[in-house]
């Protein structure tokens, strides 16, 4: 029918762009052979650049590997380790300076619990994120100082603390920096440095968190001492926390230190990990978690122990979680740990009010953002401590970079930045140095401070930025997707052999898998914001089966998408969920695209639920024209003929009677209908 109207679909689904990394079945063989993983595994392993033998067993079995010593890697250990022997052997007071997030908690708490052992006399401080932000300070310093403080170690800040270490070493204090953020220009005038950023980028120890080198100064002082085996497990379960939830890469040491953090977290000897992962629900969830052969995942502390964390750092007050990380008491623990919970829900619920109110600013706005290639959010009253968060959510909604900013005062904005695969977020921000006041970060994110009046400035320059570095297709998320299964592959086996390349997390991510054209059987809203699904696929006519294969997913806060179509290609995690002590693999959509070759449009069938009942719907051709028809539980039926303001409902054509579709119940039952089928439609011609 050459003149029936145009009918678009793009627009029900969420903008994504796919990466599908190329097939190579013949070294994915050769791979599996000789390494004894699932073929499809071994395509994994090629995606992530390991294509022989010798790279896949480095990777699967990092433990046999010989490791340079660290005392040969970083050049100041060995002075670092002397100054500290000599300030315990004399009784100089030490003092440590964290930082505010999950990282320099657990930095912090690492070296309390060592020092405090070695037989340290041991302080603590963390600058303050609301009145003074990252690092340490000249307050921090004097008051230090006026302790009668010695020696001040730094951890997780530190290396570009010029006028602090100056300020130290005029009121006669020796400095220990450790930290891993990059280097800066000019380096200060410590007594001694410990970064990874200052060995080559092949040693396996250079993508090390701030608590990865707390914990390589702690061991070492502690076989100095001779007391390695008494702390080298309670410093693991540390180091396994702060380095997965400040999401390092998870490869080099990190990797194989982590691996065995993962082993032993269930079993924690720290009372403050044993309340986390009780409040945290890990323990109920999973009953299996007690047990020695069943380790942690990576996903239990970046979404359940790390958030519970982090959420301190935001909007608390850090020694609620320094003291949950020191003590050894149960009770004190089981209460700080029950702060962290509420701390979290509070933050949970400040992420989701500015969430909402930034997508309403955006809505309501006339930004076009293929014009400006950036989105700045900025309006008073919202939380500093959390927009970073929000931003986050802000690209993986709207696919461009967002530096997102709130007022600290009438005259001074503080904000945080996201950035996209294609643009770097540092760069952009030294791009508006001379409007900004503060600012740091790395390619992918960043913060930075500035005059409220620079901000309209502000938003330009980064427009010009973005248009340097990203084209109009770089607009949309991206999702990058390992290979192509059926869902008679997932299977227990498969799920076992995904456990081989864990932990992953940046640097190793997790394995994305698709599967063309699975037909959505139900759907339903579950919580605020999430989309909960039924999936099945058609078999090729020489399998036969009785049932067709059918699974559970799980589309977190997608709504705005809900309902989808029935017919889409499907990019998803792997999960396994314990729900009554049954376990089952399920879904975890990460993307959603229509089929190239989808269901011609007059064959289209589709259930839905809409106001908590069942409709069925399906689209035919009527003359020049297309009918939607709805069908209810009761056998009356609406259609609607595009272009038209009204439409019939009755049992029969001939007995209907014609009602305004522009009526609020009707329209939202049509979006609802055409989102099912995976059509827009268009109606109401003028």
């Amino acid at each position: 029918m050459e003149d029936q109207p145009t009918i678009t679909t793009e627009a029900l689904l969420p903008k994504q762009r796919w990466h599908i990394f190329p097939e190579r079945p013949e070294i994915a063989q050769s791979l599996s052979e000789t390494t004894g993983v699932h073929p499809i595994i071994a395509q994994i392993l090629i995606n992530r650049g390991i294509e022989t033998t010798e790279q896949a067993q480095a990777f699967l079995n990092p433990e046999s590997q010989t490791l340079p010593e660290p005392m040969e890697e970083f050049p100041d250990l060995p002075k670092t380790l002397q100054l500290l022997q000599n300030a315990i052997e004399n009784q100089q007071k030490i003092a440590i300076c964290g930082d505010y997030d999950a990282d320099g908690m657990t930095s912090t708490a690492l070296l309390i619990r060592a020092l405090s052992q070695l037989g340290a006399d041991i302080t603590s401080a963390i600058p303050s994120r609301m009145q003074e932000g990252y690092g340490i300070n000249n307050r921090i310093v004097e008051e230090f100082h006026e302790q009668g403080i010695s020696i001040i170690i730094t951890v997780d800040n530190g290396i570009s603390a010029v006028g602090p270490v100056a300020r130290a070493k005029e009121l006669g204090l020796t400095v220990i920096i450790t930290d891993h953020h990059d280097l800066p220009p000019k380096l200060p005038n410590a007594d001694a440095i410990l970064n990874p950023k200052l060995l080559p980028k092949i040693s396996p120890y250079y993508g090390l968190a701030g608590v990865g080198v707390a914990y390589i100064l702690a061991l070492s002082l502690a076989k100095l001492r001779g007391e390695r085996e008494s702390l080298r497990w309670q410093l693991l379960e540390l180091f396994t926390l702060g380095t997965i939830a400040d999401m390092a890469p998870l490869n080099g040491v990190n990797r194989r230190w982590i691996k065995r953090g993962l082993k032993i977290l269930p079993q924690s000897k720290i009372s403050g990990v044993q309340a986390l992962i009780q409040i945290a629900g890990l323990a109920n969830q999973q009953p299996n978690l007690t047990n020695s052969t069943t380790p942690m995942k990576p996903e239990d502390i970046g979404f359940r122990l790390g958030p519970r964390i982090n959420a301190i750092g935001r909007i608390g007050n850090p020694q609620v979680v320094i003291e949950l990380l020191t003590t050894d008491h149960m009770g004190t623990a089981l209460e700080q740990a029950k702060e962290c919970e509420e701390t979290n829900l509070l933050r949970k619920e400040l992420c989701a009010d500015i969430e909402q109110e930034a997508i309403d600013w955006y809505e309501n706005s006339n930004i076009n953002l293929e014009q400006e290639r950036v989105l700045v959010p900025c309006q008073k009253n919202w939380h500093h401590g959390v927009i970073g968060i929000v931003a986050s959510r802000l690209v993986e909604r709207y696919g461009v970079p967002v530096f997102i900013c709130t007022y600290e005062d009438e005259e001074n904005l503080r904000g945080s930045a996201r950035g996209i695969p294609e643009f770097h977020v540092f760069e952009a921000l030294q791009f508006c140095q001379d409007i900004l006041g503060k600012f740091g970060g790395h390619k992918a994110a960043g913060g930075f401070s500035l005059p409220a009046a620079n901000l309209p400035k502000f938003k330009q320059r980064l427009s010009e930025f973005a248009h340097q570095c990203l084209q109009v297709e770089h607009l949309r998320p991206l999702v990058n997707v390992d290979v192509r299964i059926n869902l008679m592959d997932i299977k227990d086996k498969l799920y076992d052999h995904i456990d081989k390349i864990q932990p992953c997390g940046v640097a190793n991510s997790e394995p994305v898998f698709w599967t063309p054209k699975l037909r959505v059987l139900h759907q339903k809203i579950v919580g605020k914001s999430h989309i909960k699904l039924t999936l099945s696929q058609d078999l090729p006519p020489e399998i036969t089966m009785a049932v067709l294969p059918t699974i559970s997913a799980i589309a977190w806060r997608w709504a705005d998408y809900f309902p989808l179509p029935s017919l889409l290609d499907f990019a998803y995690k792997l999960r396994k969920n314990t729900w009554n002590n049954q376990t089952a693999i399920e879904l975890e959509i990460v993307g959603v695209r229509l089929p190239e070759n989808p269901v011609p449009l007059n064959r289209r069938l589709a259930e839905f639920n809409y106001c908590d009942r069942t409709y069925k719907c399906n689209i035919t051709p009527i003359g020049d024209n297309w009918e939607l028809r709805i069908r209810n539980q009761k056998g009356e039926v609406l259609a609607i003929q595009t272009g038209q303001k009204t439409g019939l409902l009755g049992i029969s054509r001939s007995q209907a009677k014609t009602v305004d579709i522009s009526h609020p119940f009707f329209m939202k039952l049509i979006e609802a209908a055409q989102a099912a089928l995976g059509v827009k439609l268009p109606f109401f011609n003028n």
